[in-house]
């Protein structure tokens, strides 16, 4: 079931925001960062909050920063750490993709409830997204 709802929802986000999931993921954890105490994510935490190696992250956050959609910056507290930011760009984009991730998760559940095998999985997520 996870990947027949990724792979719907990278059609959505490629189609409509030139956007892969996982590109997504990462701007959607670091626009939740803060300056408070923990408010950053070092790259060894952003690879554990979206589950992608270490080395695969950096890669990725390479790409963003390329198309002007994060920036890093060494950690003033410790300067082997490397924090990176959502540019307003990236702010921008993730703000117009959220919509279209949304509907492409709910989307791809409906589908999945329509198979009898499938339907308790999606009412079990369902259950979690509203709980009683």
């Amino acid at each position: 079931m996870h990947g027949r709802i990724e792979t719907h929802v990278e059609r959505a986000l490629q189609a409509g925001h030139g956007l892969s999931v996982r590109e997504f993921s990462v701007l959607d954890v670091l626009s939740y960062q803060h300056d408070g105490d923990g408010g950053h994510l070092q790259m060894h935490q952003l690879a554990d909050a979206v589950v992608l190696s270490q080395s695969a992250t950096t890669r990725l956050v390479g790409r963003l920063e390329d198309r002007g959609l994060l920036s890093r910056y060494i950690c003033p507290t410790d300067r082997r750490g490397i924090y990176t930011d959502v540019s307003e760009a990236g702010l921008k984009l993730l703000a117009e993709a959220r919509p279209t991730n949304e509907t492409a998760v709910r989307e791809a559940l409906a589908e999945a409830a329509k198979r009898p095998e499938l339907a308790p999985l999606v009412a079990a997520v369902e259950a979690l997204e509203n709980p009683a």
